[in-house]
Parts: C-alpha cells; structure tokens; sequence
C-alpha cells in the first residue's frame, strides 16, 4: 500500500513525471527495475514548466515530451530509437521490402546524414549516390542539428513528389545538389546468377521478410539450370542486416539441422537464447519451413562468403555461423561490427521504442559487436590493392556505441597513421577522372573480391591484400568470462532487427 501512495505522489508531480512514470511502471513488471528517483523527475518537471512559461514562443505538450523521450531514447547508443507515428510506419513498410522514399541505408556521422549504401534499383542509386557520401542539407534545411528522425521526415514523402538532397562527396573534395523524386521502393534482396559451368554467386542485399523465399526461389532457378553446381559464393557485402530470423533461416539452409546459429545476452530472461539451424527459429506461423524446397547438395555444396565494412548485423550473423562451423571461407574485408538486438516494442497502436537489448554472440561464443567478422582470407576491392581501407566507418566508430562486452577496445595509433596516409592517397586518387574511381559492380566479370572467391573454389591461388589488417580489441580474459555465460535455449517472442535506417 506504501508503494502505491508512493507511485501516486510521483504521478502529481507533473505531466511528464505522469507519463514517464506510466513507462517505469511497465519495466518495473518486466524487469524489476528500481523506480524512477523523484528528485530527477521534479527536475524533469521543473524544466518542462519554465518552457512552457518562459520560452519565445508556445510549444506543444506533445512536443517536448516526444522530444524528451527521442533524445532519452537516442543517448543510449547509435542503434536506438523512439518511432512517432510516421516513422513506425515506415519501419514497418522498411522490414516488410516496400516503403516510399529516394532508397538509401543512411547513418549519422559528425551531425551529417552519411550514406551507408544506396539501395539497388532505387532513384537514389540511379541518380548516382554512392556509399559515403554526405547529405548536408535536404530542401532548404540544413541537415546538422538535425536528429535522425528528423532527417528520415524530410526525405519519406508522397509518391512522385521531389526532394532536393545536397551531397558532400569528400573523395572527390565537392559538394552538388541533386533532386530526386520519391518513388515506393520495392526492394530486391536477392539477385543471383550462374557465373560459368559449375559456379554460382548469390547476393543478399538485407535480410527482410520475403528474403527466405526469395532465395529459395533464386537457389532454385540456379540450380535448374545448372544441376551440377561445384560451389556457391554467397555475397553478403554493403548487406546492413534486417530481420534475425531471416538471418538464422539463411545460415541453416547451409548448416546441419539444430546446430546454433546465434545466442543473445541481455538484461532481460528473453534476452538470453540461442536460435539453432531449426524450422521452429525462423519458420512463420502456418506457413511451413521454406528450406524444404531447397537441393539436398545444398548441404555440402563448396562455399564462400563475400564480406566487407558494410556487412552489419544480420549478414554477420550468417557470416560468423557459418565461419564457426568450418561450412565456408569467409573473404573480403572486416565487417561492420554491428553485434547488437534492437527489439521492437509497440507503446500503443502507432508508437514504439525500438531498444537494443542483447548483444549478439558467433555459435562459438564471439561477440560480434564493435569487432566483426574477421575473414579467413583479406582480399582487397581491385588488383591494385584497397588503399583506402583505413577510411573504412565501422560500428567502433560511432559515437556511443557499445562495447563489445569481451574486454576493451585497443586505441590503435597505427590506424590513425594509415587513416592519415590513406586521405593523402585519396587527395592524388581525386585527381583522376571519375570513370577510373568507380569500383565495378558486384557480380561482374571485373568484380575482383568475386573473382578471388571463384579461385577459392576451384583450388587456385588467391590474391590476399597487402593493405587489409584485422582492427582488434584488448582480449581480457575476466572479462571475456563474464560475458559468455551459455544463454538458455529460447526464441525472442519479439521481432528484432539490425537497424540501418532506410529512406
């Protein structure tokens, strides 16, 4: 009865102490977390009610806690985010494979919108946006200061509707503007082909709800026309990530039936699971396990796996699985380093927090997160070498981000000195027309890293990077103990994501 007479004191503090104490009681039953301190919260109140009565203009009571509750929310780490009801509904057209916008996977860097990777097909790839580039401003309105949220709002709209996006492209030391109009995105997460008798290649682009079939369907066209596959290189490059059981249904399709895929550890009893090769960790609700239709050879087929800098989350959690079990050759370049579980929890019918929750963990206990996936073979972008590596953003970059949880990130003074030494490169590499910059396209003839996967494949030599090392982290072995307590075997009620904005 104390307790309550309590919870009702702090509820009169004021309507923002009302509403982030209706929040606290939520956790309180799901966690057991301590109550929210009413000296906080009086100051919470306290700041509310001089801007309501003191600040140059009205702002809404919606407003300001919205906004209180966005930057609560966005202080934690890169990946979480409180969803209005616009922006909910865009996470849900995103993870479903169709929403409207230019298409781009964006990020926050410096107080700028940077471009992680422009989405296949999209208006933003056909107007020529490239991973990296910086929007600085979108219409008339500056992009710094902006929140992520913010910026996303800008740039969804209506169908056929036309955005002015301005670009700093700092490879080439010059910002233009570019003017895009809005279209529905209808993402293709899968393309494949066979790329000569006896060898094929598979690329997933994001792991979204009609990916499973959609590579079912693809492996299945490869394999009707050729039978005789001798090896498959699966292509998980500028892959951001997506849904954690797309990921998991991808790794068994590769894997022996109930071996582990991935364990998580969080806070929380149904944060700590390990999702196993199994239909009951990916396979909807009545509609069966799609992996039923796929090859048996599938199985033992020879197979490599295609990474680089821009493979987070999702693709890690295929890459690492089957890396651990010894089912494939890992090449191409250090991952993102995305090792995190942001769940999805609906705070009413149109708003929702999308919180990280768990760390994610490689079948033999790794932790993904600020390190990922270390290739079996580092192999540069062309034959002249990957000279701007060192350039390279990843998930240790980001300001905030969480750690690893398997001891502390080294400071390393010799990546400074090649970041250096790189942006020096890039001045001279500036210099020359653009047409000699542009990488090939994935999967072609001049793709180079696809090129060195099909000589892995047949038993010839591989050219491995000269400018390619590992970014490490300070193995404490206390540490490292600490954190890898073996989960119990148990699937999230909650659909997670790896979280890469899409626009």
């Amino acid at each position: 009865m104390g307790q309550k007479i309590k919870i009702a004191g702090w509820i009169s503090v004021g309507v923002v102490a009302g509403a982030l104490t209706t929040v606290s009681l939520q956790t309180l039953a799901r966690g057991g977390v301590t109550p929210l301190p009413l000296e906080e919260i009086q100051q919470l109140s306290a700041v509310f009610g001089l801007i309501k009565t003191d600040y140059v203009e009205p702002v809404s009571d919606k407003k300001l806690i919205t906004d209180a509750i966005s930057g609560m929310v966005s202080s934690l780490d890169p990946h979480s985010q409180y969803f209005d009801k616009k922006t909910y509904k865009e996470f849900k057209e995103g993870t479903s494979g169709k929403f409207v916008g230019v298409g781009i996977e964006i990020t926050m860097e410096d107080g700028l919108i940077k471009i992680v990777s422009p989405i296949e097909g999209s208006p933003a790839f056909r107007a020529g946006l490239k991973t990296g580039d910086l929007i600085t401003k979108i219409d008339d309105t500056a992009v710094k200061g902006l929140t992520l949220n913010d910026a996303v709002k800008r740039m969804r709209g209506e169908p056929n509707t036309k955005v002015r996006l301005n670009i700093l492209r700092k490879d080439e030391s010059r910002s233009f503007p570019v003017t895009i109009t809005r279209e529905e995105i209808k993402t293709q997460s899968v393309k494949g082909k066979v790329i000569e008798p006896g060898y094929a290649w598979i690329r997933l682009s994001q792991f979204q709800e009609r990916t499973v079939d959609d590579f079912v369907r693809k492996v299945e066209e490869i394999y009707k026309q050729d039978p005789n596959l001798k090896g498959l290189v699966l292509d998980l490059r500028n892959d951001p990530g997506g849904l954690l059981d797309a990921a998991v249904a991808i790794s068994a399709a590769f894997l022996p039936p109930d071996v582990p895929v991935v364990s998580t550890n969080g806070q929380l009893a149904e944060s700590k699971a390990v999702y196993k090769a199994s239909p009951e960790f990916y396979a909807q609700r009545g509609f069966g396990d799609p992996l039923q239709r796929l090859p048996a050879a599938l199985k033992k087929l020879p197979l490599v796996v295609l990474v680089n800098e821009g493979s987070a989350s999702a693709s890690e959690i295929v890459a690492g699985a089957l890396q651990d079990h010894k089912r494939a050759t890992v090449m191409g370049s250090q991952s993102f380093g995305k090792g995190s579980v942001q769940t999805v929890r609906p705070l009413g019918p149109e708003t929702a927090l999308k919180l990280t929750t768990a760390r994610y963990y490689t079948p033999s206990g790794k932790s993904i997160q600020a390190k990922g996936i270390v290739p079996d073979l580092m192999v540069d972008e062309t034959p002249e070498g990957n000279l701007f590596a060192a350039l390279g953003m990843r998930e240790a970059d980001l300001e905030k981000h969480l750690s690893s949880g398997q001891g502390a990130e080294v400071k390393n003074d010799a990546l400074e000195k090649a970041r250096e030494e790189a942006r020096k490169r890039l001045e001279e590499e500036t210099k020359k027309p653009i047409s000699e910059r542009r990488l090939p396209e994935f999967g072609s003839d001049k793709d180079f890293q696809l090129q060195q996967a099909l000589s892995k494949l047949k038993g010839q030599p591989v050219q491995v990077s000269k400018t390619l090392t590992e970014r490490k982290v300070e193995d404490k072995s206390d540490d490292a103990a600490a954190s890898d307590k073996k989960p119990a075997v148990k699937k999230s009620p909650e659909k997670s994501e790896s979280d890469k904005s899409k626009k």
